[in-house]
């Protein structure tokens, strides 16, 4: 059978999760349209605000700031600040320890897409 093309409105995205203050929105996900090698979703972090530092096992991603700006933290034990602003692209590799954070006064928003349908994500304890 063959997949059909499928239009997602806005009042049927899928409520993902919450990583710290980080809300997530999938707009294409295994649960929506039953995709099996990508993952599409719009993500905020309100003022002054972060998700939690974690990484991912499985998948790799790319994501569009659309509104904001902040800094992602990064390396073994988040020691690295990237500064990142509306319009900057991110790639994140499989297993990178991350966490994006809001310092200014407007939400962060952001697409992000994953090579996978479905994320496994690991906690960082510090």
């Amino acid at each position: 059978a063959v997949a059909e093309v499928r239009i997602i409105k806005a009042y049927q995205r899928e409520v993902e999760i919450a990583s710290g203050s980080m809300t997530r929105l999938a707009g294409v996900s295994a649960g929506l349209v039953g995709a099996q090698g990508i993952h599409l979703a719009v993500a905020t972090i309100p003022p002054r605000c972060s998700s939690s530092a974690h990484w991912h096992t499985n998948c790799e991603s790319a994501i569009y700031i659309t509104r904001g700006r902040g800094r992602f933290l990064v390396g073994d034990d988040l020691q690295d600040s990237l500064e990142f602003e509306a319009g900057d692209f991110i790639y994140v590799p499989v297993e990178a320890l991350h966490q994006p954070v809001n310092d200014g006064p407007e939400p962060v928003e952001m697409v992000v897409a994953r090579n996978r349908p479905v994320e496994v994500v690991r906690e960082y304890q510090g």
